[in-house]
């Protein structure tokens, strides 16, 4: 169980923090939920307590693992599907997982196929979509701000659009 305090990741809204727990009544049944405060945009989220291990609720990665995060940025682009709809479905997919390893090869492969040929309006929302999830979770890992992060993120994907 989580506590105040605890630095959290809720799938496909990003990581933040929780700063209270609160009993609220919606659609006339009261529930418990973490108020999460996001580092994003300032942004609190609501996430009912008893839901948490079905949405995959899960604690921020260590800062060891932010390595790894910033290696699969500085990856090559992975093989993709050339129909966007399907490349799509399987982004998706791996963002919905929450896992941030998986996210950060998201955000690579939209990025450098953005900077190859562009994006279609999905696939941008999406790209926008992870990429903030990635930058909130680094952001509470690193205790470096948002503008030093992307910074970071950008750095990574760039240095292996230079080699290629």
């Amino acid at each position: 169980m989580f506590s105040i305090g605890d630095k959290i990741v809720y799938p496909m809204h990003g990581a933040g923090i929780i700063e209270n727990i609160e009993e609220k009544e919606i659609l006339g049944e009261k529930r418990k939920y973490f108020i999460m405060r996001m580092p994003i945009g300032d942004m609190k989220v609501m996430v009912p307590v008893d839901n948490v291990d079905e949405v995959g609720v899960r604690q921020i990665i260590e800062y060891d693992n932010l390595k790894e995060v910033i290696d699969i940025l500085h990856g090559d682009k992975s093989n993709m599907p050339q129909n966007w709809n399907r490349r799509y479905r399987i982004n998706m997919d791996r963002i919905k997982s929450g896992n941030i390893f998986e996210i950060a090869a998201v955000v690579r492969n939209l990025m450098i196929l953005d900077n190859e040929k562009g994006l279609s309006t999905g696939e941008r929302k999406m790209l926008t979509s992870a990429k903030q999830m990635l930058v909130s979770e680094m952001v509470l890992v690193s205790d470096k701000d948002i503008e030093e992060i992307e910074e970071i993120i950008l750095k990574a994907i760039n240095y292996t659009d230079d080699e290629a």
